[in-house]
């Protein structure tokens, strides 16, 4: 059972909103200025979790952890960046459950942050435009810290601008990346299963708990309490 936590912390893409779609667009236009073909969006949403450098080296590669030509990169990164800043959140939406559960464990009291791998400049208009930036206290982005999750460093530093000890904050992510974060940092991890895991079952990662949408987490909570 999980223990009443002091504050918790969410991912973003995959668990709050479902970025895919826009994502898939900008790294498709792309490839397709650099005179390649499409991925596609199936491609794009087993590629998403780890952040725009290692996104746009999956696009070029076409595998997980593979290194694109260096020069190829250097022309690639920019270019989906421009694009991206520009198609942020044309067809990204928060998925079912996620303002209705933010919106009670807000009222209940519970600090929030949200701690993505996303660079700064597209988390805070994601999360602006999509009416919950005010539900969360914090957000950590990918170049907030020299790290990234799984590193459990993001998670630590939410867990002192909440001055509580880091083993009482929960975690709320999609993936493998963030219960190693969480597990790392001594945080408690629950799960959500439609994310973007790159095409594992999230139940194998071994979270604390896997719920279907953040209001079953308020009832988790209520258990816990």
């Amino acid at each position: 059972m999980l223990r009443n936590p002091q504050a918790i912390l969410f991912d973003l893409d995959g668990t709050l909103v479902d970025s895919a779609p826009d994502l898939a667009y900008s790294v498709d236009r792309m490839l397709t200025e650099l005179g390649r073909s499409p991925a596609g969006e199936t491609a794009v949403r087993h590629w998403v979790g780890n952040g725009a450098e290692r996104l746009v080296k999956r696009a070029l590669t076409g595998a997980m952890q593979d290194e694109p030509d260096a020069e190829l990169f250097d022309r690639a990164y920019p270019l989906f960046l421009e694009i991206y800043a520009g198609h942020v959140m044309v067809d990204s939406r928060l998925f079912p459950g996620v303002e209705e559960g933010l919106k009670q464990l807000h009222h209940l009291g519970y600090p929030m942050a949200c701690i993505t791998n996303k660079p700064a400049r597209f988390t805070a208009p994601l999360l602006e435009g999509l009416g919950i930036a005010a539900l969360l206290g914090l957000q950590v982005s990918g170049d907030t810290l020299p790290v990234k999750k799984p590193d459990p460093r993001p998670l630590r530093y939410a867990a002192e601008f909440f001055k509580v000890p880091a083993e009482c904050t929960l975690m709320v992510g999609d993936s493998r990346n963030d219960v190693q974060a969480a597990r790392a940092a001594g945080a408690q991890i629950v799960c959500v299963p439609y994310g973007y895991n790159h095409g594992e079952d999230i139940n194998e990662a071994g979270p604390d708990a896997v719920i279907d949408n953040l209001t079953q987490l308020v009832e988790l909570l209520r258990q816990a309490a």
